[in-house]
């Protein structure tokens, strides 16, 4: 885009106006096309949150989540909303303080606006629209933002909003804003001496979040009403003009179910009733009361209308009674960022005038994945968990990943880590994942360590996450071969792996980890009364960490290799090899032929045998044999949904995957307990959507079909089924270079393999019998012992 640009523009040019609360402010910009434009491409981007309207309607929500040094602003092509005379840009800007209010989305102390685009003429013609002082703006008074028990405690408050103080129609071009004032510029700094501005402005890296209108399903709740649910639904839905009339004076009541977990923006359309109030209260699922708030849930059959209630925080809207039915002139409230819900309590108090509902709907949003991979088997359990694993997983992205939508949207590294390679194996597509990578390492502490959840304006360390980045950029390189991505963080690498070399003991343990730091490792319940920390920490090194350490070193030597730094590598095998040595001396147990939580303790876990097979501190048949005493033992702490994964890993390296069908009892339960995601633990029951649970994306493609990695980044993909119980499976994998589609069949001692190769790749095979088949190719290959 040619210049001129943007300049930084709020309502007012004070930098020393530090607000202490949200603050919405509403924009305007008028400008005339004389013509229809060819095309119209505008960057934008807002401190701290965006939602831009052209001549009335919705484009686009943002920016995408950044941090202190990276402020993403969002390109976008207006042509399509553009009429020749008068157009209006009208934008609604949400400031959140320094403190408090959605900790992961960065902000800075002063509120921002930036725009600067260019309008194209089918004749050549250039004209260029920026923020500066031409902008309007007035503060949005209506709107309250209320602490709340729930999620807002990490979200921010929910919404109290005053109909009459509202400026209804304010994105719209017909609008009278002649009271509005002129906008500000900041002049904040002098950048030709290398000062940098607050707003460090970067393309967005990932594509815009996608918007579809959707209806609610049914009713599960409709209190003393007695009208059938479909008109209700009907008048929600606001198809041929429906509608529904509540009486004055009167309270009502809906629950309504949208029929799986969902993320959107809700939306409702009222006329008449003066002073009524509506509440909106969104819930991931029926329940009972809840034992601690929000952290410890009593949660059952998650669908039980009868025996439950919803819980939550609830939005609020005062009706102005400004809306009429005539021509769809509605009043409309929509609260300014999305929810996450399954079922919504809207809670109706009418004034004396009654109310009209003209429509009661969402639009869901979400990062728009592009899922390639399909799985199919003989067991039809299977089938329903990997479709949840897929729901699961696209609910947990939106502008970053996320741990949970409900409670906290933050990036954690360990949920992160399973989340990229879930999205490796049902789409290839590695924007986000590259996105988040450079997150974590624009999160790096002077101390050597990155922060375990980023962006967040709130430091948190979790020593352990760490290391889960380094795996990320390894199984990164190893679907994509991207060597500049590992010249570019292997520098932060040596960082965070100095840390823990600096925290050894002299027994060569990591060791003397600060009180402020969260040695967190699983949520099991022996750990939790210390919140996910193995109660060996209280006494000294965990030997789950040291294994974690030993592990990151030999990726980190893999990685260096890669680059030719081979003095390098070799020192990280040195280092690695001295704490595995060291973890068993001082942590293996001769009585009970396993490995100690620590040194000075007789408490054992899965987690410590696990981490033990993959940082290869045994191997062979003695590693073979400390899982099958892994998986016999009912002594152990044993792992929750997202630590499953590394005990399936331990199992494929030692040979005995084959072990791991039932393992899935706890995904079988959850099914039985009628949720459409997967929860986060077994323990707190709190979060009913954590995508580092949707492990049967991996497992069911790279196991069970048997698609891995290509071969030492050749271009050689191995296919190795392991048919476990099964009697056939077949299905779509994404591959580095291209799709496969897979089917086997076993019947009495024959196992028949079909592979569906259009891009003809090279396949190496290992068929269940161990038999090997080298540089196979061909569309088609099939296969038959």
């Amino acid at each position: 885009m040619s210049e001129p640009q943007g300049n930084f523009i709020w309502a007012h040019a004070d930098t020393s106006a530090v607000n202490r609360e949200n603050e919405l402010f509403l924009f305007r910009k008028h400008f005339v096309c004389v013509s229809i434009p060819a095309s119209m491409v505008i960057h934008v981007s807002a401190d701290s949150r965006y939602r831009l309207f052209c001549n009335g309607r919705s484009v686009i929500s943002g920016p995408c989540k950044g941090s202190r040094f990276t402020t993403y602003y969002d390109v976008i092509d207006l042509s399509a909303y553009l009429r020749e005379g008068e157009n209006l840009l009208a934008i609604k800007v949400l400031h959140y303080p320094p403190v408090g209010e959605n900790l992961s989305v960065w902000r800075y102390p002063l509120g921002m606006l930036y725009v600067t685009g260019e309008v194209v003429y089918r004749d050549g013609r250039r004209e260029h629209i920026i923020s500066d002082e031409s902008w309007l703006c007035r503060e949005d008074l209506s709107t309250r933002f209320v602490p709340g028990h729930y999620y807002t405690m990490f979200l921010g408050g929910t919404e109290e909003v005053q109909g009459s103080m509202v400026p209804h129609h304010w994105q719209e071009l017909g609008y009278d804003d002649g009271h509005w004032d002129h906008c500000a510029v900041y002049q904040l700094v002098d950048t030709s001496t290398g000062v940098l501005e607050p707003w460090q402005l970067n393309e967005r890296v990932i594509p815009p979040l996608y918007e579809e209108q959707r209806d609610f399903l049914r009713l599960t709740g409709k209190g003393n009403l007695q009208e059938p649910d479909e008109r209700i639904l009907r008048a929600c839905s606001g198809t041929d003009e429906s509608s529904f009339l509540f009486g004055s004076l009167q309270r009502y009541v809906l629950e309504i179910d949208a029929g799986e977990l969902s993320t959107g923006f809700v939306m409702l359309a009222v006329s008449g009733g003066t002073g009524s109030i509506i509440s909106m209260l969104c819930a991931e699922c029926y329940e009972d009361e809840p034992i601690e708030i929000p952290w410890q849930r009593n949660k059952g059959i998650r669908d039980d209308a009868v025996n439950g209630r919803l819980y939550g925080d609830s939005d609020q809207y005062v009706v102005a009674g400004v809306g009429t039915g005539s021509d769809r002139q509605y009043e409309r409230y929509e609260p300014f960022l999305f929810k996450t819900f399954r079922y919504i309590r809207l809670e109706i108090s009418v004034g004396e005038e009654p109310l009209t509902l003209h429509s009661f709907q969402y639009r869901a949003t979400g990062y728009p994945l592009d899922t390639q991979a399909e799985f199919r088997c003989s067991d039809s359990m299977l089938n329903t968990l990997w479709d949840m694993s897929l729901t699961t997983l696209e609910r947990c992205m939106h502008e970053s990943y996320e741990d949970c939508p409900y409670y906290e949207q933050f990036q954690y590294v360990q949920d992160t880590y399973l989340q990229t390679l879930f999205t490796y194996k049902v789409s290839g597509d590695d924007r986000m994942a590259r996105k988040a990578i450079h997150d974590f390492h624009s999160s790096l502490l002077p101390q050597g360590l990155i922060q375990s959840r980023f962006p967040s304006i709130e430091p948190q360390i979790i020593p352990g996450f760490t290391i889960y980045w380094i795996l990320m950029i390894y199984d990164h390189y190893q679907f994509f071969h991207d060597v500049e991505m590992i010249r570019r963080y292997l520098p932060t690498i040596d960082a965070v792996l100095g840390w823990f070399d600096r925290q050894l003991n002299r027994d060569g343990l990591v060791d003397d980890i600060p009180d402020a730091y969260w040695q967190f490792v699983d949520w099991v319940t022996e750990w939790r009364d210390l919140r996910g920390v193995p109660a060996a920490a209280r006494s000294g090194p965990l030997t789950v960490y040291n294994l974690m350490y030993a592990l990151g070193l030999q990726k980190a030597a893999e990685l260096n290799t890669l680059i030719k730094r081979d003095c390098i590598a070799q020192e990280y095998l040195v280092r690695s090899q001295s704490v595995n040595d060291s973890v068993r001396m001082h942590c293996w147990s001769e009585e009970r032929q396993l490995f100690k939580d620590g040194p000075d303790t007789e408490l054992y876990s899965q987690h410590a045998q696990i981490w033990a097979v993959l940082a290869h501190t045994l191997t062979g048949d003695t590693a073979v044999k400390l899982m099958k005493d892994t998986l016999a033992s009912d002594s152990l702490a044993t792992v929750s949904y997202a630590m499953t994964f590394f005990l399936f890993r331990a199992l494929s390296q030692t040979g005995l995957y084959h072990k791991s069908f039932d393992l899935w009892d706890p995904w079988r339960s959850m099914t039985q307990m009628h949720l459409t995601t997967w929860a986060e633990d077994p323990v707190t029951q709190r979060s009913d959507c954590h995508a580092w649970g949707s492990l049967p994306l991996y497992e069911f493609t790279s196991e069970l079909l048997g698609v891995g990695p290509s071969v030492d980044a050749s271009e050689v993909i191995t296919v190795s089924p392991v048919p476990g119980e099964l009697f056939w499976a077949q299905g779509v994998v994404v591959t580095s270079f291209g799709l496969l589609s897979i089917r086997w069949q076993r019947t009495t001692g024959v196992f028949r393999l079909t592979i569906y190769n259009p891009s003809n790749i090279t396949v190496r095979i290992i068929m269940p019998s161990g038999t090997r088949y080298d540089d196979m190719d061909g569309c088609v290959i099939e296969l038959e012992q």
